[in-house]
């Protein structure tokens, strides 16, 4: 792996120098973009649009638009926005983890020690382990200032990156039910299949099956085999009035599997 992100954590008075990793990968086939006429790779080019000319990357620079002119900036510009912040991952608070709804997580990463921090790195990881808390911080990476919270992942702490507010929708323009708290037998049936479903939950139970089957497919292909036929499948837009039959049904259902 190869660290993206140099810097430290500020916990108090304590300095841990860090170096950050992505902690997942794509598990999706990787897909290249073909002509269809002669199978010839699709490149994408940046362009000068004035000239049509390729531009190198180097020569590349960011731009703000400031009444129709732009200004350029610059790394030294970025950084000067917030020093401290470019380098430091601060930890402004600690909350408990169920505190924080699901929709707010954007992106994990691994965090690792840099030289010198081992005891320092230790000590917080097992910290939050110990009282049950994360740590919420916020650090800019990529010119793009984030929150994360800081929590213990197996051996390592693992910076997990959230959503600020103001990027998260209203969901007042949804058509959806309105909430209701009466208890019914419908409510009741749909309460026992929850309970008949749940189980421990266990992520290595739980395969990307689609690639798999995909990848199957394209090897086929590649030997001169023709796919099955796909089956013809519908969206049901309308379905029985009867929910508590329904619901019975799957109950059956469920026993005697």
């Amino acid at each position: 792996m190869r660290s993206i992100w140099t810097g430290s954590i500020s916990f108090g008075l304590i300095n841990i120098p860090i170096k950050i990793f992505s902690a997942v990968q794509e598990s999706s086939l990787d897909m290249d973009m073909l002509d269809e006429k002669d199978h010839a790779h699709i490149k994408f080019k940046r362009v000068n649009e004035n000239t049509g000319k390729e531009v190198t990357f180097a020569n590349i620079v960011k731009g703000y638009k400031v009444d129709d002119k732009y200004v350029i900036v610059d790394d030294k510009d970025f950084e000067a926005a917030d020093a401290i912040k470019t380098k430091t991952i601060d930890i402004q608070s600690f909350a408990y983890e169920k505190e924080i709804e699901s929709i707010y997580y954007e992106q994990p990463y691994y965090l690792e020690p840099d030289k010198g921090a081992m005891n320092a790195y230790g000590l917080l990881r097992d910290a939050l382990e110990a009282t049950g808390k994360v740590g919420v911080t916020s650090f800019v990476l990529r010119n793009k200032e984030s929150l994360a919270i800081l929590k213990p992942y197996k051996n390592v702490i693992l910076l997990n990156r959230i959503r600020f507010e103001q990027e998260i929708r209203d969901t007042e323009e949804l058509k959806v039910p309105a909430i209701s708290k009466k208890k019914t037998k419908e409510m009741d049936m749909a309460n026992k299949l929850i309970e008949q479903l749940t189980e421990k939950f266990d992520i290595s139970s739980y395969k990307d099956e689609y690639t798999a089957k995909l990848l199957k497919i394209i090897k086929n292909k590649a030997k001169g085999k023709k796919p099955a036929k796909t089956p013809k499948l519908e969206v049901v837009h309308k379905q029985s009035d009867d929910l508590l039959n329904m619901l019975k049904a799957s109950l059956e259902k469920k026993k005697s599997s």
